[in-house]
């Protein structure tokens, strides 16, 4: 039988002792239930602040804020009439309407649950992300013309420089909404005209650094496809991979020119796999090194002398198209007949023409 342990009460010595051990360990201790308020009150009677407490409490609260509000990371409602989403270039250059209407749908059932990313300007604001998210309140207000869509919830990040913006932009569709090859070939091409990156190459590493480097050799390939090709494909963003790498493949064992030549006749087709049949030959005859089949028929007609868009086809064959960079305005000079003399002489007479004295 196990032997029991006789308890003692304690004194009345006892007692107080332990309680003045108790009040001693505790006199620090704050009390979880005292208001912010008082915290700060206590504080400034023990410092000698002679600041108010609750002025400091204010203080506190509004730079807390205010810092929040310079690093973007306080959300407003901004009216959807100053934020100009032309503001850059954008990287998504289709729309479904299927995905555009059932984001517009979820918005008025549910509210927006994201907001979208701006950067101040002069005007207002420019649009870094949230294209889409923006687009669907402005059809959701012009259907409506309810207040609640008058204005979108907005994180307003800090100035910043275009490479930065274009890489918050693109990040933003790779992640949501995966971007097509010849899309982040485009916009590769775009940002480093736009003088945001030194070259194509620079903003592709850039742009797309957490991609594996097959991927951005990819892009690479369809950044030239673009570049050499962008102003005349009528269906670029149906191309497949393996077709665009091929036609990139063409382009650099020197194919510009046949390939443009196909994408003039291909320019009446209305289907990609019709442009794709025109391209098919040429390609597949630069990479093998052999001459494309002529079929027989009736003679290819030489391109109608005339305006077509930015190009201005002359009668010669020649084709002078008017384009521009973040540097300034160019004209690309195009035709079998364009040689370094007769370049020469053009430009001599434009000399003339931009150095003739206005009467």
């Amino acid at each position: 039988m196990a032997k029991r342990t006789k308890l003692t009460a304690p004194s009345a010595d006892d007692l107080a002792k332990l309680d003045a051990d108790f009040r001693s360990e505790n006199r620090t201790r704050p009390n979880p239930a005292t208001a912010p308020i008082a915290s700060v009150a206590a504080e400034a009677a023990l410092t000698g602040d002679a600041e108010p407490a609750q002025q400091k409490l204010n203080r506190l609260d509004a730079e807390t804020l205010r810092e929040a509000q310079e690093q973007g990371r306080l959300i407003v409602d901004l009216p959807i009439d100053q934020i100009d989403e032309a503001s850059m270039v954008r990287d998504r250059t289709l729309l479904e309407k299927d995905e555009l209407d059932e984001l517009q749908a979820s918005i008025a059932a549910n509210g927006l649950r994201l907001p979208i990313e701006v950067y101040k300007t002069e005007d207002g604001y420019g649009l870094l992300s949230g294209y889409r998210r923006l687009l669907a309140m402005r059809n959701l207000h012009e259907l409506t013309n309810m207040r609640e869509y008058a204005t979108i919830k907005a994180l307003v990040r800090p100035a910043t420089d275009a490479a930065t913006a274009f890489a918050a932009m693109v990040e933003e569709n790779e992640v949501r909404a995966n971007l097509s090859h010849f899309e982040r070939g485009r916009i590769a091409v775009i940002a480093a005209k736009q003088g945001a990156f030194t070259n194509t190459e620079e903003a592709i590493n850039a742009l797309f650094a957490s991609g594996s480097a097959a991927k951005r050799s990819k892009v690479k390939s369809f950044a030239e496809v673009f570049e050499y090709l962008g102003d005349m494909l009528k269906f670029p963003e149906d191309l497949t991979e393996r077709r665009g790498l091929r036609l990139a493949t063409a382009l650099r064992q020197g194919g510009e020119g046949a390939l443009r030549d196909a994408l003039e006749i291909a320019g009446r087709y209305k289907r990609a796999d019709e442009e794709w049949a025109a391209l098919e030959p040429v390609v597949e005859a630069q990479i093998e090194g052999t001459a494309p089949v002529t079929k027989r028929g009736r003679p290819k007609a030489p391109p109608v002398p005339g305006w077509h868009g930015d190009t201005l086809q002359l009668s010669n064959g020649i084709s002078l198209r008017k384009e521009s960079d973040s540097h300034g305005y160019f004209i690309r000079v195009q035709g079998k007949h364009v040689t370094a003399d007769l370049l020469e002489g053009v430009m001599e007479h434009v000399q003339f023409m931009l150095e003739k004295p206005k009467r």
